[in-house]
């Protein structure tokens, strides 16, 4: 909206509250920490891959908290997650830990792509083409 305010316009932005995808302030602390931790893969996908708008000029951020975990990566206006899984989520009771995680932001209205560590080391061209086909598939979904 903007208004004439007598030596020119103001304008006013209006921001929807409803549309905080699910943001957790509890977590800030931790995904701050976790930000400055990053793993190899993680830091690899974020500077050749995600950062600065290099994927299709969209927004990523890192370590973002949302419900009640924190998602490596996520891109809010597509409700994309990207999920790093490194050797130990291998483990039975880590891999049931992520099935929980995934059913829980996928009712939630979120897609979520997961990569190993290896993938993102060793192929990061094909975890590339990959996103990007997500974002596309995304896009038409938006549309209709």
């Amino acid at each position: 909206m903007e208004e004439d305010k007598g030596g020119g316009k103001v304008t006013r932005i209006f921001i929807d509250m409803d549309n905080h995808n699910d943001y957790n302030k509890q977590l800030r602390g931790l995904a701050g920490k976790l930000r400055k931790d990053m793993t190899k893969a993680e830091a690899s996908l974020w500077k050749y891959v995600l950062r600065a708008g290099m994927m299709k000029g969209y927004t990523f951020n890192r370590q973002r908290p949302v419900l009640t975990y924190i998602a490596d990566f996520m891109c809010k206006p597509l409700k994309l997650i990207i999920e790093i899984d490194g050797i130990t989520h291998q483990f039975e009771d880590v891999g049931a830990k992520d099935v929980q995680r995934q059913q829980a932001l996928q009712e939630a209205g979120y897609t979520i792509l997961r990569f190993s560590d290896n993938d993102v080391l060793n192929d990061i061209e094909n975890v590339k083409y990959a996103i990007a086909d997500c974002i596309e598939d995304i896009e038409k979904q938006m549309l209709t």
